[in-house]
């Protein structure tokens, strides 16, 4: 979504910007065009592989950028507090990460049931699988997945793992499969526990959450968050916080009760009610593209 984040952002001539998940540097390079000749961007990704390629994408802009490797919740310990003009968030899993068998994220193909972002964390997908209890399989498979059948393929796999150990994407995949079969379903039944198990493994709602909250920390008045994401759970998370900071209200406890309310300042306000989605051309040419929600902030 390329063009809808530029005409989002609206990058210019001596503007600061963040792109907090670089992947292959794409929407860094056009951010960088646009806000020539000298426009600055600060970039990170966790993923080692998405750095390096960022880099080389981006050469072209030499000394006009600043990448480290490292999370968009850590952008607030480097990048100045209230500098930038713009910052970007496109959640979730890469094409390149997707594609890549030996990382682990696809049941299409054989790779090692992997799914970390970052390769340095020890805790993986093959971890939680082969260890975690039945009830806490069940709560992942159904909170972060949305799974229906969530107790029933957590039970299978604790009992399945008693007699081998669970060390590729093949097994988990086929074992679902087994027990869901797809008869005539488009989308694989492994498909929410796989998402479910990569949400997991990454911490993606919790780094999310934090994100959000430093990212409004680097915006000037007049700066915006652009949030890309995938799912509705991501996606959920977004809209509650933009509809928490954009109030003129605050409240204590859990319910919004009106006669309790404390009047304060919001601290945003939504660019766009609703969510951007990608257009005919992009979805075309990016079929992965078609769940993508874009939804923008602005503070004020």
């Amino acid at each position: 979504m390329v063009a809808e984040v530029l005409a989002m952002l609206s990058p210019k001539p001596g503007g600061r910007y963040v792109d907090g998940t670089l992947g292959g540097g794409g929407h860094a390079a056009a951010i960088l065009a646009a806000s020539s000749p000298n426009g600055w961007l600060y970039g990170c990704d966790r993923d080692g592989a998405a750095i390096e390629a960022a880099r080389e994408r981006l050469a072209e802009f030499a000394g006009r950028f600043e990448i480290r490797r490292g999370t968009f919740a850590e952008l607030a310990d480097w990048v100045p507090a209230g500098s930038c003009d713009g910052v970007l968030l496109d959640l979730g899993v890469s094409s390149a990460q997707l594609d890549t068998a030996e990382r682990g994220f696809s049941f299409q193909q054989e790779g090692p049931l992997d799914m970390r972002m970052d390769t340095r964390q020890p805790l993986t997908a093959a971890d939680l699988v082969n260890h975690a209890s039945e009830k806490e399989l069940a709560r992942i498979f159904w909170e972060y997945g949305g799974e229906r059948e969530s107790r029933r393929f957590a039970r299978a796999i604790v009992r399945d793992r008693e007699s081998a150990r669970f060390e590729t994407t093949r097994q988990l995949a086929d074992l679902i499969e087994r027990l869901s079969p797809r008869r005539g379903r488009k989308a694989h039944p492994a498909t929410k526990v796989f998402q479910a198990l990569r949400i997991a493994v990454n911490d993606e709602i919790g780094l999310l959450e934090r994100g959000l909250e430093g990212a409004v920390t680097l915006l000037k008045p007049g700066g915006r968050l652009a949030v890309i994401t995938f799912h509705s759970l991501e996606d959920r998370v977004v809209k509650n916080f933009g509809r928490a900071r954009a109030r003129d209200y605050t409240f204590t406890g859990g319910m919004d009760v009106p006669e309790l309310r404390e009047p304060r300042a919001p601290e945003l306000k939504w660019v766009n009610r609703k969510a951007v989605m990608p257009g005919p051309a992009e979805l075309a040419e990016n079929p992965r593209s078609r769940s993508a929600h874009l939804r923008v902030l602005e503070k004020l």
